[in-house]
């Protein structure tokens, strides 16, 4: 079980002092089997009046932070110290009902699960719906994890990573018809691909790292997006189409909702002169502790 030390540093500056209003922060790991939080701390500059925390819909630990002072900038320092013990293709266990799709989930099951399996994005072509069901075999019996691991795999083949530090995803007909995307793309249009299948599943924002040498992973650096699924048997099961990765290897949950919008790391407002915003940046540094595990420092600052 290695242990990761993630810091991640946003900062904004301005050419004036301007106000701030209330900032939405989301950047601390969600407890669970696989990732258990050991210690937290944030950081912000000018120091808040008030940090206030809560539980969102989704179990998501979200700060509140109130900022009564003027500044020329704003920094949010979190830095956190993590177990992990990531789970891998071979302990997906799904129950032999599901193995094969199609499949229709337990009647206990799909009360808490339709929201999630409803399509977020117009598709009046059915273009996504066509994509999709290339991954379902004409003829034969379509294993339901192989299906899953190939789209998520075709993904990283057939599509171009392109890093993108502005706001805003594209919908998934955009990627789809581009080849080419962040994380964030990739992880929108899995999702309604595999809801257009009738799976469940929901966006995931964290962190990704290279447990070892051999890891050569793409939208490390920064936060990081990709699916969760649910199967059962196992739950919400972790695909990472940017990278082609099935279970929780390399990868940090902090924050996982129905949509993508709500999980944004930080969100918030500032109000001065037009024009005051001169800059933002953001620093993710990574670093697993070699005593328990081979591996590599990850580092991007944009």
């Amino acid at each position: 079980m290695p242990r990761l030390t993630i810091s991640h540093i946003t900062s904004y500056s301005y050419r004036q002092p301007v106000r701030f209003g209330e900032h939405r922060l989301m950047v601390r790991p969600r407890e669970s089997y696989d990732q258990h939080l050991v210690s937290a701390t944030l950081k912000i500059d000018p120091e808040p009046a008030d940090v206030r925390w809560l539980q969102d819909v989704f179990g998501n630990s979200v700060a509140i932070a109130t900022i009564d002072r003027p500044s020329t900038r704003l920094v949010i320092d979190s830095e956190v110290h993590v177990d992990h013990r990531p789970t891998k293709l071979q302990h997906v266990d799904i129950e032999d009902y599901a193995r094969i799709y199609p499949f229709t989930y337990s009647s206990e099951e799909m009360p808490d699960l339709l929201r999630s399996i409803e399509r977020q994005h117009v598709d009046p072509q059915r273009q996504i719906d066509t994509w999709a069901r290339r991954f379902v075999k004409s003829g034969g019996e379509t294993d339901t994890l192989s299906m899953l691991s190939d789209m998520t795999a075709a993904i990283k083949r057939d599509f171009t990573y392109v890093a993108r530090p502005e706001k805003g995803t594209q919908t998934p007909i955009e990627t789809l018809a581009k080849r080419k995307g962040t994380c964030r793309d990739y992880a929108m249009l899995m999702i309604e691909a595999v809801r257009a299948l009738g799976f469940a599943a929901r966006f995931v924002s964290g962190y990704l790292y290279s447990a070892s040498q051999d890891d050569r992973h793409l939208g490390g650096g920064n936060t990081h997006a990709w699916v969760r699924v649910y199967l059962p048997g196992s739950g919400w099961v972790e695909f990472d189409p940017t990278n082609g990765i099935v279970g929780s290897r390399g990868l940090i949950r902090v924050a996982v909702a129905r949509d993508i919008y709500q999980a944004v790391p930080i969100s918030g407002t500032w109000s001065g002169f037009p024009g005051s915003f001169l800059d933002m940046g953001v620093s993710v540094d990574i670093s697993v502790d070699r005593s328990a595990e081979p591996s590599v420092l990850s580092r991007k600052t944009s």
